[in-house]
């Protein structure tokens, strides 16, 4: 008979202890979350396609399905990519495996993980563990749907403005942005290439830190990547005796952030004062003002490029017509969704003859600023947080006829990530039932500062991350 394994409070650390120790195998772990799923997901619709066999010694891993697996489907979400079976795996996919860890399946996401309620996805959104009436954020909503429902001890998402930390803080997650550079892209299907980064999501701070231990590092496949400046630790102290913590002045006057959100994050700083943290005032005043527009031009300029490559001939769907062009217009006008069209048309505008200035242009010059005004604010302090999402999950379809509601949603997350800044959430406390993301960001390369805080700000503040309904 198989051991009883409780996925819904099992920490990845703790499930390779189960079975390193032989109290479990890989395969009956595998199967104990295969079950978990056939239980749960059948209305939170985390995952795309399951893997029924283990293949490797350790614990499973959930991968969002931007990131490539050698004979597992991968469809970014789209019809478009519908019956894609890479012959390949992406660098952070084989470094997984590397390490042990078996494919559990591939999650949902926004379509080329553009959105932020994974609402987006061709195959239908998912749904929040806290409540299935509500988003779970995105775009990788289902990877953090999973997490928080138990449907896998931790997972892949990627990150473009904010779709690792905002659906982390909204189902209840620990989510980490790394620094631009520090994971391999290769094997990722491209939204913005300037932009994107995949990082982990889990149940704890130390859950995040060893799986960002794994897949961190230089790869020759991609060019952008660089070795880490000094070992991934994994955080063990209780206190944070001397971290300087700054707080934009300018989150004050941000009527977006809700007061339950605003309250929560009040209280961690306060706690994190209790930790032995100093708390000072930083100035953002470009960023909130500049960051989504400057956002909004950047990665639809890349986006039309980089999926100007889905054009019926190499692979994915394929819409017949009696000329090559218009074959190519049909594939696109049938397998985009509305959302990437979108932002292929703006993009493509942005960048057009005439218009490449006076947009593109002037949008990485903004960028540029931005950059410089992190760098300035972090000068004398080692953190600055912030609410991770202004709002706590809302109702599926609630914002879905208003891209620029929709958008809103990563007003703090963006500007980081505009700066290739690391960024990590933690749960820090419930507004009317819900969970609310704090979002700590740090210089590059800071990540083992982030985990230093994250962990003890996690440990003093006792959240329990199993959604209230399934406990």
């Amino acid at each position: 008979m198989a051991p009883v394994v409780d996925t819904l409070r099992l920490t990845a650390e703790d499930a390779i202890g189960l079975v390193q120790r032989g109290d479990v195998s890989a395969g009956e772990l595998h199967a104990a979350y295969l079950e978990a799923i056939e239980e749960r997901d059948g209305e939170l619709h985390a995952y795309l396609r399951t893997v029924e066999e283990a293949d490797g010694a350790s614990i499973p891993i959930a991968l969002k399905d931007v990131i490539s697996t050698r004979g597992v489907e991968t469809t970014a979400g789209s019809r478009i990519l519908e019956g894609y079976v890479p012959v390949f795996d992406a660098t952070v996919a084989a470094r997984c495996r590397a390490a042990g860890l078996t494919l559990l399946g591939k999650t949902n996401t926004d379509e080329f993980a553009m959105g932020s309620s994974t609402e987006n996805s061709a195959w239908g959104p998912s749904r929040n563990p806290w409540d299935p009436a509500l988003v779970p954020g995105g775009s990788g909503g289902g990877t953090a749907a999973a997490v928080s429902a138990g449907l896998a001890p931790w997972g892949l998402g990627s990150d473009t403005g904010g779709s690792i930390k905002q659906p982390s803080a909204l189902c209840g997650n620990v989510g980490l942005r790394p620094t631009y550079g520090s994971v391999s892209r290769f094997g990722v299907v491209a939204f913005a290439s300037s932009l994107d980064q995949i990082g982990p999501v889990a149940k704890t701070v130390r859950d995040v830190a060893l799986l960002y231990s794994i897949i961190a590092g230089r790869d020759r496949c991609d060019s952008t990547t660089v070795e880490l400046p000094e070992e991934v630790r994994l955080p063990e102290d209780e206190r944070v005796d001397g971290l300087r913590i700054g707080v934009p002045r300018q989150l004050a006057d941000l009527d977006a952030i809700e007061p339950g959100v605003r309250a929560a994050f009040e209280r961690s700083l306060e706690l994190a004062e209790e930790l032995g943290a100093e708390l000072g005032e930083c100035d953002l005043p470009l960023s909130y003002r500049y960051g989504m527009p400057c956002y909004y031009l950047v990665a639809p300029a890349e986006a039309s490029s980089n999926l100007a490559r889905y054009d019926g001939v190499r692979y994915g769907l394929r819409t017949e017509a009696d000329t090559y062009d218009g074959m190519v217009e049909r594939t696109r006008d049938d397998g985009f969704g509305p959302e990437p069209k979108r932002r292929i048309m703006l993009g493509t505008y942005a960048l057009s003859a005439g218009y490449y200035e006076a947009f593109y242009g002037q949008a990485q010059k903004v960028r540029t600023l931005l950059i410089r005004e992190h760098r300035e604010a972090l000068e004398p302090f080692d953190v600055i947080a912030t609410p991770t999402s202004p709002a706590v999950a809302f109702p599926i379809g609630d914002k879905a006829a208003d891209p620029l509601a929709m958008y809103a949603c990563d007003l703090l997350t963006i500007p980081s990530c505009l700066a290739g800044l690391p960024g990590l959430s933690i749960p820090c406390g419930l507004s009317d039932g819900l969970p609310v993301g704090l979002q700590l960001l740090g210089p590059q390369f800071g990540e083992n500062t982030l985990f230093r805080l994250g962990h003890a700000l996690e440990r003093a503040l006792g959240f329990d991350t199993v959604p209230e309904r399934l406990r």
